[in-house]
């Protein structure tokens, strides 16, 4: 898995829609991934707690054969927590302000799952391989500090 960019998609998305102040990504089991927290967040926490309300969320819609799980958007009197399925192993944890645009969000969400979910895999092209008119030379990038608490079994190859 390429942490460097899983942490890019997190920091872009964060960057592309005013309002979200965290971020996070956890195996549905809820072992943390990934995390763009505030230190005032326990991202273990969080990850744990949103992959408890996945599973309710996917039985919800599974009872009443709405189809697979997508999302949810719990609000609170200071902002949001949106919690979206990254295919059937994995989640990302999107929190924001009260002024956050949620049809934004969702909307530019849903690319990012999906490179998400390819990055989590392996099954997607890898976005820091060399493109054929970047300079020769140029220094490799820099591992991103935004990654925090990586799960140590999700780290084969890196």
């Amino acid at each position: 898995m390429n942490h460097e960019a899983l942490a890019r998609e997190m920091r872009e998305l964060r960057e592309r829609v005013p309002g979200i102040t965290d971020t996070a990504v956890a195996a549905a089991d809820g072992m943390l991934i990934a995390a763009d927290t505030a230190d005032t967040i326990d991202p273990e926490s969080l990850a744990a707690i949103a992959a408890a309300g996945l599973g309710i969320a996917r039985r919800a819609t599974a009872v009443t054969a709405r189809g697979a799980f997508r999302q949810t958007v719990t609000y609170g009197s200071q902002g949001l927590a949106a919690f979206y399925a990254v295919g059937d192993t994995a989640l990302m944890i999107v929190l924001g302000d009260e002024g956050i645009d949620l049809e934004r969000l969702h909307e530019l969400t849903r690319p990012a799952l999906g490179r998400i979910g390819a990055i989590l895999t392996g099954t997607g092209p890898d976005p820091l391989a060399e493109v054929p008119d970047k300079a020769a030379g140029a220094p490799a990038p820099a591992p991103d500090a935004l990654v925090g608490a990586l799960n140590d079994t999700a780290t084969e190859g890196v």
